[in-house]
Order: C-alpha cells, then structure tokens, then sequence
C-alpha cells in the first residue's frame, strides 16, 4: 500500500527523533560553548515528543495539517524554553499551508519548508545572520524555491536544501550572536557553530530522507 501524506510526516518527525538522539551530546556540547548546554536534551524531549503523541493516531485517516498541528502542540508541551515556541510556530504555520493543498506533492513539500521557515522567523523576530536557526532555515528554504523553479526533481532538490542548510549552519562560526542566550556572550560567541542551526540541518536531513527518494 503506497504510504499517504500523513504516514511520511510521521516518518520525518520519527527520523528527526532518531538523528537528533544519535547527536545530542554533540549538539549539547556546542550549546555549552555559548549556551546552557541542553540543547540537545531539549530537542530530542521535543521531538521525541511528538513522534510518540502521533503514535497514537491511525495515520490513514489524519489530514497532513492535523499532523502539523498536533506535532506543534506536543513539542510545546515538552519543551518551555524559548526552542519550543518557536518550533510550535513553525508547524502551525505548515499546517495552516497545508490545509489548502490537495496533497504533500513538490511545490507541497518547499511550502511546507517556507512555511516552517517563517513561523520561526516571525515568532523569533529574527533574521539571517542573527546566528540562530534561521541562519539554516532561511538558506534552505531559497535553496528549495531556487531548485522548485528551475525544475529540479524531489532528490536534487532536497540535496540543495540540505547542503544550503550545511553551509548557513557552517556561517554561524564566524558569526557575533545579536539573539537567545548566546547574545549575552557578544564577541566570545565567535568561533562556535549555533547548536540551533546544527540541530535544524538534522531537521533538514531527515526530511530528505522522507521526501527526497
């Protein structure tokens, strides 16, 4: 039976879960370099989250936005630090993109990534070269429209994405954080990558994954 838009979001935020799991202390080690080193804990108790509250859904009968929807709740109730509201914007914004397509197809799946893109963009007030997330969401997501144009098919253009993704997660080394708790350090958050942006590559790769075969 061919796996329906539901069951393949359920795979991303199930992958998403396994890869953060297998870089979390990783991802808390660059955190204890400018943060309070739990932001690989916080992203796996979030994600986590959320692949077990969809696993109490029959998957063949739950629209792609409710996906979306209960993914942003279940993340925000496991994670009150500021990494929680964010990502609940983010997938409410892809819900409410996706309740008006017919199915998770190419163009779909980029607005989706746009959609994402943009709740953390609005609810973090932020921008590129903030040294946060967005410095890996927003590339990735010019990364998409660029490929979607020209005409690029589901592998290719998930490959751009995420080597986009890589090379804004890369930036943030040489980068002054102006947002988060990061901020606070000024000139001494120089020399470290973001754990937000290296934590979203992962995002990023596991939708590949789903997406890109």
């Amino acid at each position: 039976m061919a796996e329906n838009d539901g069951r393949k979001l359920n795979r991303m935020f199930n992958r998403t879960s396994s890869l953060i799991a297998a870089e979390k202390d990783y991802l808390t080690e660059l955190d204890g370099a400018i943060g309070d080193a739990d932001h690989g804990i916080t992203m796996l108790l979030g994600f986590g989250a959320v692949a077990s509250e969809l696993a109490r859904y029959d998957l063949e009968e739950v629209l792609p936005s409710a996906v979306m929807t209960t993914a942003a709740s279940a993340f925000l109730n496991a994670v009150g630090a500021s990494t929680g509201p964010l990502y609940a914007a983010a997938f409410l914004r892809a819900a409410k993109v996706l309740e008006t397509r017919q199915s998770l197809d190419l163009i779909g799946q980029v607005a989706m990534l746009q959609a994402i893109t943009l709740g953390i963009q609005e609810r973090g007030k932020g921008q590129r070269g903030d040294k946060t997330m967005l410095d890996t969401w927003i590339p990735a997501a010019e990364a998409a429209s660029v490929a979607l144009a020209r005409g690029d098919g589901s592998a290719d253009l998930w490959r751009e994405v995420v080597a986009a993704g890589e090379v804004g997660a890369a930036a943030t080394r040489s980068m002054v954080a102006v947002r988060g708790r990061a901020a606070r350090l000024g000139e001494r958050s120089l020399g470290h990558v973001d754990p937000g942006a290296a934590s979203a590559v992962l995002v990023l790769k596991a939708m590949m994954e789903v997406f890109g075969d």
